[in-house]
């Protein structure tokens, strides 16, 4: 047993235990920090830059955000939510630029506009709703909008090229959005927490987690090259490690996880670096989901920059697999299922028809059918320019409901011991963009009694916690744009 217990244990090496240990070293530089990562690498699941579109997702053109009511409404709050959590990890990453604790910005984050695009009348139409809705919003001053053709044609060039003049179409545009490298960010977060003093363990299984009577906790940890397996005991334990969370927080058995299960869903995207292609395209473009279609399924066309190199990304193209990691095991799924989250996963099959057919739809689909969906967005696509890549996985929450007994939930979820000494995450999207916010409020419900303490600290770094910038149009300009300078952006 490892002596004394470390105070803090983080469990995965993506974007959300570097974002917590950077934190934690800031408020209270004497705890001691571990990471665990099972892999030879941080970043290689759901934060490497391949197995996600990289969009810093500020809702500026993601629809699943701004639903349409019964009544045809467009309501904006969810969007400029959003957007409010996407302004606060932008300022802490400003800050740690400045700081000189982060490198280049423009390593991990780049300016790309983006844009809506969408097809049809009645698309068109809630398109327009939805431009009015956000338009006058602080925190979507600039955004632009479009049925014209030809100036949607100057915006994405290949979104209208050789594309049937009879098809009504519709744009948005907000030049300030942005291409985020998660994987280049959650490896900087990672070095600078070791160079603060935190200890990084790859190649670190962490096998089980239990309470003592002390109130530490104990976990197994098994070095997977030397297949040796030791323990170490801790005062406060984050299970950040995407789909494997929900298998080590039963293991904790701590009584908030009950209920809760996981239903995975897999991906993958066409790529092409063709220089010729790439250099026609300067934005992210998101469209409207397919019936029944997961919102991580969106069909969007990206433009990705990754270690200083330009390609375009079309997907996803959603699928099924019972892993709950890109490199987990089969058994994932069904080694997930509990007597107390058995009727809600039950639940959540019976009410998701559309979701399962679609997904079996996405299976089944050929090459042919992809690069199909590709021309709606791009007429000029040509399959042998494209290559198609697996995404991560990613694994969307089911849990109890009293009135239907489970609901799935697209979204995140801190859970969380009463005692605040455990805690982990569940769920995706919108997740590495907002991975800032979350952690904070992760921070004040595990640590309400140091948090107070913490908060000048926290608004060193972020000025805005604990106000909307949407209340106040001249303030979120001046945050936007300071923060835009200091990570090399153009707004």
């Amino acid at each position: 047993m490892s002596n004394p217990p470390i105070d803090v244990v983080l469990i995965g090496g993506g974007i959300m235990s570097a974002t917590l240990g950077a934190l934690i070293q800031r408020v209270q530089p004497d705890w001691s920090i571990r990471i665990y990562e099972a892999l030879g690498e941080v970043a290689e699941e759901s934060s490497n830059p391949w197995n996600n579109a990289g969009t810093g997702h500020a809702a500026l053109c993601e629809l699943n955000y701004t639903p349409e009511a019964l009544d045809g409404s467009i309501d904006p709050a969810k969007a400029v939510s959003i957007n409010e959590q996407f302004q606060l990890s932008r300022q802490f990453w400003a800050s740690l630029v400045e700081a000189g604790d982060l490198p280049d910005p423009k390593r991990f984050i780049n300016s790309t506009p983006h844009m809506t695009f969408v097809r049809g009348r009645d698309n068109v139409r809630y398109l327009r709703k939805r431009f009015a809705a956000l338009k006058d919003q602080p925190l979507f001053a600039g955004m632009e909008y479009s049925e014209d053709p030809a100036v949607i044609a100057e915006w994405a060039p290949l979104l209208m090229k050789k594309r049937s003049p009879k098809q009504r179409v519709a744009a948005t545009r907000a030049t300030a959005g942005t291409d985020v490298d998660f994987g280049a960010l959650t490896r900087a977060l990672t070095n600078d927490v070791v160079v603060h003093g935190g200890q990084l363990a790859l190649n670190h299984k962490v096998r089980s987690i239990r309470r003592l009577k002390d109130g530490l906790w104990s976990l197994k940890v098994r070095h997977l090259v030397g297949q040796t397996s030791h323990q170490v005991t801790a005062r406060f334990v984050f299970v950040g490690a995407g789909g494997g969370a929900l298998h080590l927080l039963q293991k904790a058995r701590i009584p908030e996880i009950e209920g809760f299960g996981g239903f995975p869903i897999s991906g993958k995207f066409l790529r092409t670096s063709d220089p010729k292609i790439v250099a026609q395209h300067q934005a992210k473009i998101y469209g409207k989901a397919a019936v029944g279609a997961p919102p991580m399924s969106v069909p969007h066309l990206d433009r990705r920059v990754v270690d200083g190199e330009a390609s375009l990304l079309f997907g996803p193209y959603a699928g099924f697999s019972p892993k709950f990691l890109k490199r987990g095991s089969w058994f994932d799924l069904p080694g997930s299922v509990r007597p107390h989250n058995l009727g809600p996963m039950l639940a959540v099959a019976r009410d998701n028809f559309d979701l399962l057919k679609y997904l079996i739809g996405e299976v089944l689909a050929s090459r042919a059918k992809k690069v199909e969906a590709l021309r709606q967005f791009m007429p000029t696509a040509k399959g042998e320019d494209w290559e198609l890549i697996t995404a991560g996985q990613r694994v969307q929450v089911m849990k109890k409901d009293a009135k239907k007994g489970g609901v799935l939930q697209f979204g995140t979820e801190v859970i969380a011991s009463e005692d605040g000494s455990i805690a982990g995450l569940l769920g995706a999207s919108p997740g590495a963009s907002t991975a800032v916010p979350i952690m904070l409020d992760l921070l004040a419900r595990c640590f309400p009694e140091h948090y107070p303490q913490w908060l000048p600290a926290i608004k060193k770094l972020i000025p805005t916690v604990g106000t909307k910038l949407s209340d106040s149009p001249g303030k979120a300009k001046e945050v936007m744009e300071s923060t835009a300078k200091v990570l090399g952006l153009t707004q």
